[in-house]
């Protein structure tokens, strides 16, 4: 219960605070977030890599969170395999698209459509831990910054998500 109220708080801040917009070098919020689940990744012998990644006008603490909620479902959803989470990005037109693909359980077609739903969880507690607001957050937060959030996924496979951040005031 207190890990639901506590998420519940984390929502509920992340679509009611002010942003503090700046200079968000995502190669060095991979870091910082790998530093944050460093005990997950090491226990799960996770490995993670990124391409170059941009420099994007965001809110960094939000930024923080979208890639430590993106990243922890990959671990948590990995399967009988080595967690293996690739970050990559691509600027087209107006905007950047970032990918976080990763090797774990994937989803069938027709859980899709109830991802980002808050408190939709596809597994039962003892499965999974969790509350079920992990990619409600992330959507939010994609939101909060002008963008979209969607996945595709394939069940044993793994799981590929995208979210789109505008390039306004931006750099690579």
């Amino acid at each position: 219960m207190n890990a639901m109220i506590n998420d519940l708080l984390e929502y509920s801040q992340v679509a009611n605070n002010e942003r503090i917009h700046s200079k968000v070098n995502f190669n060095e919020v991979i870091e910082q977030v790998s530093l944050i689940l460093k005990i997950s990744i090491d226990e799960n012998h996770a490995v993670i890599t990124h391409n170059l990644l941009p420099t994007i006008t965001a809110d960094e603490k939000l930024m923080i969170q979208l890639f430590q909620n993106l990243i922890s479902n990959a671990i948590k959803y990995k399967g009988e395999e080595t967690p293996k989470i690739h970050i990559s990005s691509l600027r087209e037109r107006d905007q950047y698209i970032v990918t976080v693909k990763d090797k774990g359980i994937g989803m069938s077609p027709e859980h899709m459509k109830h991802i980002f739903t808050i408190f939709k969880r596809l597994h039962s507690q003892e499965e999974y831990e969790g509350t079920g607001i992990g990619l409600s957050i992330a959507q939010k937060i994609v939101q909060r910054h002008h963008g979209k959030i969607w996945a595709e996924s394939e069940l044993g496979k793994g799981s590929t998500f995208y979210f789109t951040i505008p390039q306004i005031n931006t750099t690579k």
